[in-house]
């Protein structure tokens, strides 16, 4: 009555009103009786007959009339239905939208678990790098841990899908010279470790997409309870590349930005006399995205770099509730790295924003089995069955943009590499690094960080210090408890 649409309840009750009247009507006229009339004559009687099946006949006119509104009635009736569920379900999907920071307690959970297994695969991994150790053996236990210690986490479904975990970066291990991505393949042979030998150790885990990674540089010593020999150089660049680590973690936090980063690196690094290596960068980590926009850059590249193709990084502002990758890698040497002629490139990444019809079958095969396993997280040729096949496929695909390659980079012949990475978190409290082990102590240099370096290492000690005697009073009480 005051002209606006009813409401899909309302209709729904109409449209039950007004099939019982229909129904009631017609049933009344089909069944009453024509008054007979005892004088009639015949064409009296015809008349009756005539006009009792025009009756009849107007009857079923009126029926199909009203079973037309009804369906008409339906139609409307399910459409202002559907468009209202349709909306409650938009309402519900608003109101139930996944927060993936670090806003969402259950967010920080998975990222303390999966940053709990990194270390945990690191510290497997040291005690196992020990002369006569293959580096394929050492990769392939690394990511033997992170796979297994993954699996007895989140395993109830969510919404009918299971939660994705594993590896998020592969095991790699380099050794001397190379600074970074090397993972060898089963088919290729590698000299096993030697007492003295340099290893890097990079890697990361994921829980349901959170990732967290580090990476951590040892000398291998002449047995397993025994400790290594270290030249000053190494000492340098070792002590320097933590330091830096340590001092770069502590100044990625809300409101500051990556250029001061950047310049923290540079002052540590010349400090202790050495070289960062120029294409490492420092990343904002995200669900599933291990490179974010994001990015920090160990030093700016030079002229002659930019003029080579190097870019440089884009100021930004770090927030609250981001994660970022720590990476800090330097080198005695000149800290430009090259590309390794001697190992091959087994680490990709797929381009999500790529495509392209694929002629070779091995190819093909290759992609199809990246986008099924391996959709936007970086992974290993290594992972695939047949080998042969992802070898053979990898270089069209890398041809047409569908992957990126992570090459295995090397700095000069006799240079010394460190390589320390760690995540952090950017929580209200303040930042939380999360992942990345201790310096080993037998690192020692007699070169002295610059004041305000110094200042605020010791900050740093005082801080972790802290940490570690309340960690140990906790421990103390339960077993007084016991």
């Amino acid at each position: 009555d005051d002209g606006r649409a009813p409401s899909g309840k309302q209709q729904h009750q109409l449209l039950f009103t007004l099939t019982i009247t229909i129904n009631e009507d017609l049933h009344r006229r089909r069944t009453e009786p024509v008054p007979p009339s005892s004088n009639a004559s015949k064409d009296d009687d015809g008349r009756a007959a005539t006009a009792a099946k025009q009756g009849r006949t107007e009857v079923e006119r009126e029926r199909k009339e009203a079973e037309k509104r009804i369906i008409i009635a339906t139609i409307m009736s399910d459409d202002s239905s559907t468009s209202s569920a349709e909306s409650a379900v938009e309402v519900e999907e608003k109101e139930a939208e996944e927060i993936t920071d670090l806003s969402n307690s259950d967010v920080c959970t998975k990222y303390q678990e999966a940053s709990k297994i990194v270390n945990l695969a690191l510290t497997g991994l040291i005690s196992q790098c020990v002369p006569g150790a293959q580096v394929l053996d050492l990769c392939k236990f690394g990511a033997t841990i992170i796979d297994a210690s993954s699996s007895k986490l989140y395993n109830k479904k969510v919404n009918g899908v299971a939660v994705e975990k594993g590896v998020a970066f592969p095991v790699c291990v380099s050794v001397n010279d190379v600074i970074c991505n090397n993972s060898p393949l089963g088919s290729e042979e590698m000299e096993p470790l030697k007492a003295g030998d340099i290893v890097k150790i990079d890697l990361g885990c994921h829980i349901d997409g959170y990732i967290s990674v580090a990476a951590h540089t040892l000398i291998v010593p002449e047995a397993a309870d025994s400790q290594p020999e270290v030249d000053e150089e190494m000492g340098n660049v070792a002590v320097a590349a933590y330091n830096a680590m340590l001092v770069a973690a502590a100044s990625i936090k809300a409101g500051a930005k990556n250029t001061s980063v950047t310049e923290i690196v540079n002052r540590v690094a010349d400090s202790y006399c050495v070289n960062a290596i120029s294409s490492v960068r420092m990343h904002q980590m995200k669900r599933f995205v291990i490179d974010g926009v994001k990015e920090v850059a160990l030093k700016d590249p030079t002229a002659d770099e930019l003029e080579a193709g190097e870019e440089k990084v884009d100021e930004c502002t770090f927030e609250q509730a981001e994660v970022y990758a720590v990476d800090v890698a330097m080198s005695t040497g000149e800290g430009k790295p090259r590309p390794s002629g001697v190992h091959r490139t087994t680490v990709f990444k797929r381009n999500v924003e790529a495509n392209y019809r694929l002629k070779m079958k091995n190819s093909r095969y290759l992609l199809s089995e990246v986008d099924k396993k391996f959709p936007t997280l970086p992974f290993t040729l290594a992972h695939f069955d047949d080998e042969r096949a992802a070898k053979m496929g990898v270089t069209e695909c890398v041809s047409h943009g569908l992957l990126t390659p992570y090459p295995v980079l090397h700095e000069q012949k006799d240079a010394k590499v460190a390589h320390f990475k760690c995540t952090v978190l950017l929580l209200p409290s303040g930042t939380s690094r999360v992942t990345g082990l201790d310096m080993p102590g037998y690192y020692k240099t007699d070169k002295k960080p610059d004041e305000e370096t110094q200042k605020l290492l010791t900050e740093l000690a005082e801080i972790a210090a802290k940490k570690a005697k309340k960690k140990a009073n906790k421990k103390k009480k339960k077993k007084a408890a016991k």
